[in-house]
């Protein structure tokens, strides 16, 4: 019998881990962001983590990067937009201590920034 061996991701340390409640979207208005959840957008230790608002949905896969002297984490993401998948990318960056900035993308479709308060 062969065993199967699974990488493990590594964990990271840095301040945009956690959960992330969106609060303003550019493109869209808040009765359809929060239409079935509160909006957010989580990040864990592995640089992994989901998202949803409105109807659109996905997990995240990303890494920090600097930019212009601060920390960014960028990501590609996969999921849902209502029944049909999606994927696309974006980032989010401290705006400060408790509120982040950020760009969510879907591939060939909309795009708008957002901005979020740490939950909790």
């Amino acid at each position: 019998m062969a065993v199967v061996m699974r990488y493990k991701r590594p964990e990271h340390n840095h301040s945009l881990i956690g959960l992330w409640h969106i609060y303003e979207m550019e493109m869209w208005a808040e009765d359809y962001f929060n239409m079935e959840t509160q909006a957010y957008i989580e990040i864990t230790p592995e640089n992994g983590g989901e998202f949803q608002f409105g109807l659109v949905t996905g997990s995240l896969n990303g890494y920090i990067e600097d930019n212009n002297g601060k920390e960014r984490f960028a990501f590609t993401w996969d999921g849902a937009d209502e029944m049909d998948e999606a994927s696309g990318s974006g980032w989010l960056q401290l705006s400060s201590k408790d509120q982040v900035n950020g760009l969510i993308k879907m591939h060939g479709g909309d795009r708008s920034t957002f901005k979020a308060r740490k939950a909790g």
